[in-house]
């Protein structure tokens, strides 16, 4: 059997950063590695769930906003997956981290923090993604890749 790409990316020497997965004709998947793997430092559902609700809204209330085909957690609990359609790389980085302060900044209610809006409406905290959100934040704000490739 065929193993999908992302088992290729040799994680022991992946760093937290911003990468481009992959790209599938007019989709660009990109990595939003918050964590570095196999590490033992890993979001807590709480967190992933949190910012899940807060970027998603966030991204798709952007200008790119007709673009975005998805967000959310990585299974492994190190990251995000963000889809775009027709991706300007350079753009989708610096929306993202817009994004980031927005959610750092963010004054008001969850989003989507009743039983009618989400299966799971408990389990959610503003705190833990504006948290999240500054500490990426800072590994984008540090980036000097600008390819957004993984490393060798």
């Amino acid at each position: 059997m065929e193993r999908i790409t992302s088992f290729t990316i040799n994680h022991d020497i992946l760093m937290p950063g911003f990468y481009i997965s992959r790209i599938d004709g007019d989709i660009t998947t990109y990595d939003m590695r918050t964590r570095r793997p196999n590490m033992g430092d890993y979001m807590s559902d709480l967190t992933m769930h949190s910012v899940e609700h807060m970027f998603a809204t966030y991204i798709r209330n952007s200008e790119i906003a007709d673009d975005v085909i998805y967000f959310g957690p990585m299974g492994c609990q190190t990251g995000f997956y963000l889809l775009i359609r027709n991706a300007d790389h350079k753009q989708v980085f610096e929306i993202s981290k817009k994004i980031l302060k927005q959610i750092i900044d963010h004054d008001g209610e969850m989003f989507g923090a009743s039983a009618i809006e989400c299966g799971n409406y408990r389990n959610l905290s503003l705190d833990a993604a504006k948290k999240e959100a500054a500490y990426y934040l800072e590994v984008l704000e540090a980036q000097t890749n600008m390819e957004f490739t993984y490393p060798e």
